[in-house]
């Protein structure tokens, strides 16, 4: 039995180090079994690769490149899980994702953004990353990143 952290090598992906805070709280929060992550930013070495409001057109990060900016995001989230669960081995399931993406007044295509979330997860921890989701389209997020994800979690 391999684990998930042999399903992540396999897929080519290393966990990336715990994003720093960027205001007054904490990557995520234990309570009794479950995980609680703050919304991460798809930050890549601790800065952001884009910022912007996602949409079609010059000036925008195009639906595509927000789809892997969630991934992105969505792998900081794992982090924070696993530093503090010591093991994403230790998680039984995937609960709940919301998804911000930061939207230009006319797209509506924040479903197939966070998908680049959904489809991680799925790809990761297999039916336990099946999970209840939000995606929600806001004007602006914090950095003016383009999108945020937050994770819940159940542990073993």
């Amino acid at each position: 039995m391999g684990g998930v952290n042999q399903r992540l090598g396999e897929l080519g992906i290393a966990l990336p180090d715990v994003a720093a805070p960027v205001a007054a709280y904490v990557p995520a929060v234990r309570v009794g079994s479950q995980v609680w992550t703050s919304g991460q930013l798809p930050f890549v070495d601790g800065a952001l690769p884009v910022t912007g409001k996602v949409g079609h057109g010059d000036g925008h990060v195009s639906p595509e490149q927000a789809v892997d900016l969630a991934r992105t995001a969505t792998l900081n989230a794992l982090a924070a899980v696993a530093e503090l669960a010591g093991s994403l081995d230790r998680v039984a399931r995937v609960i709940k994702v919301v998804g911000f993406v930061a939207s230009d007044p006319a797209f509506t295509g924040q479903p197939t953004v966070v998908n680049g979330a959904s489809e991680l997860l799925g790809q990761v921890f297999g039916e336990a990353g099946v999970h209840a989701r939000s995606a929600v389209g806001v004007a602006v997020l914090p950095l003016d990143s383009p999108v945020e994800v937050e994770l819940v979690v159940e542990l073993r």
